[in-house]
């Protein structure tokens, strides 16, 4: 690959396939660094130096607010995206949010009080929900339609190898004595923060991106670089006119947030608000799904409700982390094969009857007198770990993906941002009533997480279209055709494969611009040939 590399050309001379790679290296080091800081935590608060130093011995409510705020710095961080982010553009956006990042975690690894902790984490918190809500966007608009569901599943298995990573580095380091069993885990997010700040600045933007602030010329040119043709050639052409063709529909039909706050959509209108709502809704489904009761706290989990020691409970937590990454290369191989849909409804009823037998498990467990209580309680666990194989394969990745498929382009970053929103602040939610909840609720506080994953099947099937193998602009037509909220009897909206009207419009515009380009080829040709007859 390096021999191709040309300093003195754009992206040092990279295209096609190599440049979609390093997008995709930018874009998933930045997923990474959301799963590392995401599972770090979570040892981190059962490291004895930690509770000393900042004397949370004994007292779970200030615990779990000391670990959940950093979900509420997450939340602002995306309205934070949601209100400037399609100012920025992509690559700033990521720009920005990894400064944030970095001034964050430098004040948690210093920090010798909780006061200053709860600073950091805000403020990393902040840097994080501008990144979560750019990076997917970024990804699914420079990637050709075969790929994108594919790298974006991509993106999020590397969150859970970050996950997975800061498990085993807080494992490592719990036999350090003093502050460096929790200070270096901390202080590890920076080897990702460094990559970012090498990767993003020379990389392209967005072409959907340029359309829509009207640098067309920009955009053209990064379409071919991404797709490895010249600029002129007919499928370039009819990507461009494709994308441009969706903006001006887009700002034809545009309605302000409040009208759509209100209801209120014009005729012939791109269905924005029940678009945001399918794409909030997804990252909903996540954080209900109750990943984070275990992504957070499962050594808490383990030793509370099953009555593991520290060790092995640690010790399980990073396995289990192992496990849950070789899921989500499942996701990666079948997305595309799958679908969305069939994916999303599959690990929803998978994670649902785990939980289910979680919560009978822990009731016999609990039950006073009981002979069998190791038994169930082993049992237990093997029931957290098929539920992680289930979450990894689907509601890992997902839930990111669908906000940039289903929203319009003049929409995505909001639609994006607000379906990130909608993740940090369920996020919180479970973050802070879980240590609470396992104290007073005991068993009963997994009914909760039961009945969610099962009722999010019916919903899913009812109500979500799929977006495996559809041009980001097929999803358009598709909700400018269709109004209906119920889509289950929809061929165009639960069909696999591609349907075949998009193909046949997309073919249309190719011959066209074909025959335009040949034309002009022709024109061309003549013109010379009369120059050379008048020569002579």
């Amino acid at each position: 690959m390096f021999d191709k590399l040309k300093p003195n050309q754009p992206y040092f001379g990279l295209r096609g396939g190599w440049l979609t790679f390093w997008v995709t290296v930018a874009c998933a080091t930045d997923m990474m660094l959301f799963g590392y800081d995401q599972g770090v935590f979570g040892g981190v608060v059962v490291t004895k130096d930690f509770l000393d130093t900042l004397a949370l011995n004994d007292n779970a409510t200030l615990l779990g607010t000391v670990t959940a705020i950093y979900d509420i710095g997450c939340l602002f961080g995306a309205i934070m995206s949601m209100a400037w982010g399609e100012r920025w553009g992509r690559k700033l956006s990521i720009i920005y949010g990894t400064t944030i990042m970095a001034i964050g975690a430098l004040l948690q690894i210093t920090a010798y009080g909780v006061p200053q902790m709860i600073v950091g984490r805000i403020i990393a918190g902040l840097g994080n929900g501008i990144n979560t809500s750019t990076a997917p966007v970024w990804q699914g608009e420079t990637s050709q339609a075969k790929w994108r569901g594919r790298l974006i599943v991509i993106e999020l298995t590397l969150n859970i190898a970050g996950f997975s990573l800061s498990n085993w580095i807080t494992f490592a380091f719990s036999f350090l004595p003093g502050p460096v069993a929790w200070r270096f885990p901390l202080a590890f997010q920076f080897i990702f923060i460094f990559i970012l700040y090498a990767t993003v600045p020379w990389l392209p933007e967005s072409p959907r991106w340029l359309i829509a602030h009207d640098r067309s010329d920009e955009a053209q040119v990064i379409i071919a670089d991404l797709e490895d043709m010249d600029v002129n050639e007919p499928y370039i052409m009819t990507q461009y006119t494709e994308i441009v063709g969706a903006v001006q529909y887009e700002r034809q039909h545009a309605v302000s947030w409040w009208d759509l706050l209100r209801g209120k959509t014009k005729e012939g209108g791109t269905c924005a608000m029940r678009r945001l709502i399918l794409g909030a809704g997804a990252q909903f489904m996540q954080q209900g799904a109750g990943i984070n009761v275990t992504s957070y706290y499962l050594p808490t989990v383990l030793m509370q409700s099953v009555g593991l020691s520290e060790t092995l409970s640690r010790l399980l937590a990073a396995c289990n982390s192992v496990s849950y990454l070789i899921a989500g290369t499942i996701g990666i191989a079948n997305i595309e094969r799958w679908g969305r849909r069939r994916l999303f409804m599959t690990c929803a009823l998978g994670q649902g009857l785990c939980y289910l037998l979680i919560t009978v498990l822990l009731r016999f467990n609990e039950k006073d007198g009981y002979p069998h209580s190791k038994e169930v309680a082993s049992a237990s666990i093997t029931f957290f770990f098929i539920y992680y194989l289930f979450f990894g394969c689907g509601f890992q990745g997902i839930p990111w993906l669908l906000p940039v498929e289903l929203n319009s382009l003049s929409m995505r970053t909001k639609g994006a941002a607000l379906g990130t929103a909608t993740n940090w602040a369920i996020n919180f939610l479970v973050v802070e009533i879980t240590p609470i909840g396992i104290e007073k609720l005991h068993w009963r506080f997994y009914i909760i997480w039961t009945v969610l994953n099962l009722v999010f099947v019916p919903t899913i099937y009812f109500f979500y279209p799929e977006t495996a193998h559809r041009q980001l602009e097929d999803i358009d037509l598709f909700f400018r055709d269709n109004q209906s909220l119920l889509i289950h009897n929809n061929p165009e909206a639960v069909s696999l494969t591609r349907p075949e009207r998009y193909i046949a419009i997309e073919d249309e515009l190719v011959h066209q611009n074909k025959c335009v380009s040949d034309t002009k080829q022709d024109a061309s040709g003549h013109g010379e040939h009369m120059e050379a007859v008048g020569n002579v």
